[in-house]
C-alpha cells in the first residue's frame, strides 16, 4: 500500500502538475525578490537622510510589514483593496504586490544597516577630498555596503520562497495547492498519500532554499574575516 502511495507522486500527470505548481511558486518569489530589492535599495538610501518626515514614513512602513503578518496583508489586498477600489486582481498579481512590498521593507532595513555600519572616518575622508554627496555614495559607501548586504539579501530571498506557501489561501494554484488536489483525488484509494505528497513538496522547497542558505553563510563567514 505504501509503495502504491509513493507511486501517486510519480504518475506522469501528477509529477508534471507538481512541477508546474513549483514554477508558479518560483515565479512569484523571483519577481517579488527583484521588485522588492529595487524598491528596498531606494528605501534604504532614503533612510540615511536627515529629513525627519522621510524617516518617519519609512519607519511606519517598515513596522507595518513587521507587525502585521504577511497572510493578513494578502487578505487585505485580495479581499479588501480590490473590493474598495472595485477592481479584479488575479491571486498571483496580489501575491507579487504583497511580497514585493514586504521584501522592499525588509531590504530597505538591510541596506540602511549596511550603509550605517561603514566606518565614519571613510565618509569624513571622502568629504575632506571634496567628493560630492553622489560621489560619496558611488565610490565609497555603496561598493562596501554591497558586500555587507548580500548575505542578508540571500536570507531574505530564502524567507520569501518559503513564505509563498501562504498564497494557496487566496486561491493561487501553487505547488502546495496542487499537492492538496492530488491528495484529495487519491485519499480513498491511498490513505497515506498525504504523507508522501507533502514529503515531496518539503523536498522541493528544501532543494531550493538549502543551497541559498549555505551560500549566505559562506559569504558572511568569508567577508567577516
Amino acid at each position: 500500500m505504501q509503495n502504491s502511495a509513493i507511486n501517486v507522486i510519480f504518475q506522469e500527470k501528477n509529477i508534471q502538475r507538481l512541477f508546474e505548481g513549483l514554477f508558479v511558486t518560483a515565479e512569484i518569489a523571483f519577481i517579488s525578490i527583484i521588485i522588492g530589492s529595487i524598491l528596498g535599495i531606494l528605501i534604504g538610501l532614503s533612510r540615511t537622510t536627515k529629513f525627519k518626515i522621510v524617516l518617519f514614513i519609512n519607519r511606519v512602513y517598515l513596522e507595518a510589514f513587521r507587525i502585521i503578518p504577511t497572510l493578513v496583508w494578502l487578505f487585505i489586498f485580495y479581499f479588501g483593496v480590490t473590493t474598495a477600489l472595485d477592481i479584479n486582481l488575479d491571486g498571483e498579481i496580489v501575491s507579487i504586490i504583497v511580497f514585493s512590498l514586504w521584501g522592499a521593507a525588509e531590504m530597505g532595513d538591510i541596506v540602511r544597516g549596511a550603509l550605517q555600519s561603514l566606518p565614519k572616518h571613510q565618509i569624513e575622508s571622502g568629504k575632506a577630498l571634496g567628493l560630492s554627496y553622489f560621489q560619496l555614495y558611488r565610490y565609497i559607501m555603496i561598493p562596501q555596503a554591497i558586500r555587507r548586504m548580500i548575505p542578508g539579501t540571500i536570507n531574505l530571498a530564502t524567507r520569501m520562497v518559503k513564505t509563498t506557501s501562504l498564497v494557496v489561501l487566496i486561491g493561487v494554484i501553487d505547488v502546495v495547492k496542487i499537492g492538496q488536489q492530488i491528495i484529495e483525488s487519491s485519499r480513498f484509494e491511498f490513505p497515506t498519500a498525504s504523507f508522501w505528497i507533502y514529503g515531496f513538496i518539503f523536498f522541493l522547497y528544501f532543494i531550493i532554499c538549502y543551497p541559498l542558505s549555505r551560500l549566505s553563510k559562506k559569504l558572511e563567514a568569508k567577508w567577516n574575516n
